[in-house]
């Protein structure tokens, strides 16, 4: 029996200040909510939900993207669709403007509804989205993933041929109105392809836009099996430590004592 050296107490305290880690380390996860709580808990996981949770954010910013792109596309369509009236208003007027039983008086009258509207359409092609012309006819490429892949979105270009041969054009006489009527046919189709077109964009974005949802939200489980705590399971661990602490503790209470029992053999 010795007294210089315990080492009863040193394993109790060495047993004790492991329960006391392990508790600390599932205090900090329960509280953080975080599997990994230091690059140390599993420095692997650490590194791979990292670059999933970059790419969730790719995701994010590129839905985004396409959202604006849609929002885009709709805020375009809205006015060809007044543009579409519009021409179609027109093209009653061409015909209107050929009755032999108006006078030129009339067809004046016609003709000023005629060219209003077309100041309407050639207006309607200088409008923008967020500083961005809806109707410049230049091509935009919208972004597509986290990579940053993009695909050309069309411009729609309301000065096109078709537009600014409508817009030119005059019913004050019955030949002006006679030619504006293929004129405006000629616009009026050309405005009904550029819709379609629209519509295909929108189609094509809206998968696209539901494809990085899925995605996104595959990635985000991903990370989350990586670095999230199960609640439930480190809450057992949490008890037990806690346990064993408690332990440790009375068990290097007792252990202490020990060298005192030498005091018997002095007596």
């Amino acid at each position: 029996m010795v007294i210089n050296t315990n080492i009863t107490a040193q394993t109790a305290a060495s047993n004790l200040q492991q329960s006391q880690s392990a508790l600390a380390k599932s205090l900090a996860r329960l509280s953080s909510g975080s599997k990994i709580v230091n690059p140390s808990d599993d420095a692997a996981g650490l590194a791979v939900s990292t670059r999933l949770d970059a790419e969730v954010n790719r995701l994010h910013a590129a839905r985004n993207n396409v959202g604006n792109a849609i929002s885009f596309t709709q805020t375009q369509d809205g006015y060809l669709k007044k543009i579409g009236k519009a021409l179609q208003r027109m093209s009653e007027l061409t015909i209107l403007a050929q009755d032999v039983t108006k006078t030129d008086a009339d067809r004046a009258l016609y003709n000023a509804e005629y060219t209003e509207l077309a100041e309407y359409v050639t207006e309607a092609g200088t409008k923008t989205f967020n500083g961005v012309p809806l109707f410049s006819g230049t091509a935009l490429d919208v972004t597509t993933d986290g990579d940053g892949n993009t695909f050309a979105m069309d411009g729609i270009d309301l000065t096109a041929a078709e537009y600014t041969a409508a817009t030119a054009s005059t019913i004050e006489t019955i030949p002006n109105a006679q030619a504006a009527v293929t004129i405006l046919n000629d616009a009026i189709t050309r405005l009904s392809e550029d819709r379609a077109l629209i519509g295909s964009y929108q189609t094509r974005l809206s998968f696209t836009q539901e494809q990085l949802t899925v995605s996104k939200e595959n990635l985000t489980a991903a990370s989350s099996r990586i670095k999230d705590v199960d609640m439930a399971e480190e809450s057992t661990e949490y008890a037990r430590e806690n346990i064993l602490v408690q332990s440790g503790t009375a068990m290097l209470a007792q252990a202490n004592q020990v060298p005192q029992s030498v005091l018997r053999l002095l007596q």
